[in-house]
Parts: C-alpha cells; sequence; structure tokens
C-alpha cells in the first residue's frame, strides 16, 4: 500500500507542476500536451501520395512533439472522401491531394462532413521509371510520349475514379493523344502499390508527383508541354472524435517543424496556407497559422 501512496503523490505533485507552467505561444514548439499520449489518438486520412510523409516524417514528429498518438490511414483521396462522406470510416484530420476532391464533403450534399479547408503544399505531376528498364535510356533522350507508345512499355498509373493523381494522368496522356493509353485499365493500380510494382520491376515507369518519387530515389522526368500536379489540402473534419488532438496536428503540420520538414522532403509549401469555405468555421487554436476573416 505505501508503494501506492508514493506513487500517486508523485502524480498529483506531476499535476501540480503542468498546471503551473505557462504554455508556448508557438503552436508548432508548444511540447508534449499533458496528458495527450494518454486519450485517444488522431486519426488522420491521407492521400496515398504522401504515405512516406506522413509515416516516416510528419506522423513520428508530430507525437514526440505534441505527445498525441498518430494513427494514419493513407489511399485514393477521392475513395477516401466517399468512405468519409459514407461514414464508413471515421477520422479527426482528412488530407487530400485535390481542392476539389474537398468540396464533395461539404453542405448537405457531402454530409457536411467538413466545412473549410487550407492549401498548404503542392508538387508537379512526373514520370518515374525503373532505371533497370529497358527503356529507361530512351526516357531520358526522346520525348516522353514518344517512348510510352513504344511496343512493351508497362506504364502505371491510379484509378481516376479513386485518386487525383489517376485523373491529371489520363488528363496528361489526353493532351498529347495518347488516348489509347489514357482508356487502357490494364495499368491501373491503387495509389499505395504504384511505387512498389516500379520497384520490383513490374512496370517500367508510373506517374507520380515528385516529392512523392524523391523519399525513395526514384528517377523522374518532366513531362513538358503538360503542367499538372498535386494541390495538398487538409481539414479537421466537423465530427472528428478528437477535436483537440486534431487541433495539434494541423498547427504542427502547417507550422514552422512541419512546413521545414516538407520543404526538405521536395514540397512546395504555400505559405500562407490558402483557406477555402466557410472561413468563420476554422478552430480559434489555428488562428495563429489561419487568420480567421
Amino acid at each position: 500500500m505505501r508503494s501506492w501512496r508514493v506513487v500517486g503523490a508523485l502524480a498529483a505533485a506531476g499535476v501540480a507542476l503542468a498546471a503551473c507552467s505557462s504554455p508556448s505561444t508557438n503552436p508548432s514548439t508548444a511540447g508534449p500536451t499533458p496528458g495527450a499520449a494518454a486519450g485517444q489518438p488522431v486519426r488522420v486520412l491521407y492521400a496515398g501520395s504522401l504515405v512516406n510523409l506522413m509515416e516516416h516524417d510528419i506522423g513520428p514528429k508530430f507525437t514526440a512533439a505534441e505527445g498525441y498518438r498518430f494513427q494514419g490511414e493513407g489511399g485514393g483521396s477521392d475513395a477516401l472522401a466517399n468512405e468519409i462522406k459514407g461514414k464508413v470510416k471515421q477520422a479527426d484530420v482528412f488530407i487530400s491531394a485535390s481542392p476539389q476532391t474537398n468540396s464533395t464533403l461539404q453542405g448537405a450534399a457531402g454530409g457536411n462532413a467538413e466545412s473549410w479547408f487550407a492549401t498548404f503544399a503542392s508538387s508537379p505531376l512526373v514520370i518515374g521509371y525503373s532505371p533497370k528498364s529497358r527503356f529507361a535510356a530512351d526516357l531520358t533522350s526522346k520525348p516522353w510520349q514518344q517512348v510510352l507508345a513504344e511496343p512493351g512499355f508497362r506504364l502505371g498509373r491510379t484509378d481516376p475514379t479513386t485518386d487525383p493523381k489517376g485523373k491529371l494522368a489520363v488528363q496528361a496522356l489526353n493532351q498529347v493523344g495518347l488516348t489509347s493509353l489514357a482508356s487502357d485499365q490494364s495499368g491501373v493500380f491503387p495509389e499505395t502499390e504504384l511505387i512498389g510494382r516500379l520497384q520490383s520491376g513490374q512496370l517500367d515507369a508510373g506517374f507520380f508527383y515528385s516529392a512523392e518519387a524523391a523519399p525513395d530515389k526514384i528517377p523522374t522526368i518532366t513531362i513538358p508541354p503538360v503542367s499538372l500536379g498535386a494541390a495538398y489540402t487538409v481539414t479537421v473534419l466537423n465530427q472528428a472524435p478528437n477535436r483537440a488532438g486534431a487541433v495539434a496536428f494541423v498547427n504542427y503540420l502547417l507550422g514552422h517543424d512541419g512546413s521545414s520538414t516538407l520543404t526538405a522532403d521536395g514540397f512546395q509549401v504555400t505559405s500562407p496556407p490558402a483557406v477555402s469555405g466557410d472561413k468563420g468555421a476554422v478552430p480559434a487554436g489555428l488562428h495563429p497559422l489561419i487568420p480567421a476573416p
């Protein structure tokens, strides 16, 4: 019994010390939130092109800085939005690769799942290729549209019905007259599988965002005259079970530490973030980084 009394006394003293400490004015460097680690996790649904960023960088660093447990899941942005709208999945934060995806979650038609979103980063669409592919030399010396049309070329892309990148890939192919490739479904794969298929030699090349290919050291080529890319957005969902944790996560993502990580990983940071939708619905805790209207 005595040992439990000592533990209880120490815990009470810890609470008292925490209550006396003054919080930091910088939301991205405030330090772990008292009791956050013991509470429910921050559930983040994010575009599959961000899996490396979220699982290896932002997620762990956020947990270390703020104390909240990060629980992330990647997938096609449109597919995730449909699951949110249909109440198949519940989350605190949603990160998409297209502002158009966010519009499907607003208003009665979108189940009032979100009221606002902030565009915080971008990354151009490129072709990533395997250096072991027999077409690798051609991709670096000939027009890309000519190489993709060569017999035996294995091109991968994501599903345009579930992922904004898949839509951009179809748009890029159509812009340069490769309509048969744009309609070919044999090279369509889930976003979370595309890099693995390329690295395993199942594909010669695929459509990626440049910041997505960089962490895996996938060589890329630009695709002129096409100029397309991802515009990444973030929002706190209206029915977020862990609203405090969601606000802490967005503050970290948009703050100094998160922005530095994005820049280091090759993303083009939008500063300040561009807010769309009901700006008055932005949580007060985010106003230092997303000023109120």
